[in-house]
């Protein structure tokens, strides 16, 4: 914390005022970085649902590029129970944001929640491989992903 308020140009006692720990440092940091995220992967409505999941996608995917050390520390963080909170409610939105842009009107099933709720998994530990190894393209992790994505929708009886 005091490298912290250092770095900030405030004092320590000032820091601890407004989050009395690390642990709320932090996630404050991670909700802020939770906003910024959320804000830009908004999908445009106009757009077919597979455009849509293409570009928020993609804005996500640069979102993780720019801030791999944020996004690393906070997926390796859930045991942390708010930050486990955080991203649960995180992924609930993200799925559901999903599920609704598919279903439109049309009430979800368990089986494509199940499905779209599984693949937000499997796409955490696909960009969690990917800051580790930089060994793909963002481009080749974004047909991956979106594949996969299209892949599970289809199984769960959904179309696209």
């Amino acid at each position: 914390m005091a490298r912290i308020a250092k770095e900030a140009g405030i004092s320590k006692a000032l820091l601890y005022h407004y989050f009395p720990s690390k642990e709320a440092y932090f996630v404050a940091t991670l909700e802020e970085k939770a906003a910024e995220l959320a804000l830009r992967t908004e999908p445009d409505p106009e757009l077919p649902p597979l455009e849509q999941l293409s570009g928020s996608l993609d804005a996500y995917l640069r979102w993780v590029e720019e801030n791999a050390g944020s996004y690393e520390k906070m997926i390796r963080s859930a045991s942390v129970p708010e930050v486990r909170h955080m991203l649960d409610r995180v992924r609930g939105g993200t799925a559901q944001r999903i599920i609704d842009g598919i279903r439109r009107a049309n009430p979800e099933t368990a089986v494509l929640r199940a499905a779209v709720n599984g693949w937000l998994w499997f796409m955490d530990g696909a960009c969690l491989d990917w800051i580790e190894h930089r060994d793909m393209d963002r481009e080749v992790l974004h047909g991956l992903l979106l594949g996969t994505l299209v892949g599970a929708v289809l199984a769960a009886g959904e179309g696209l």
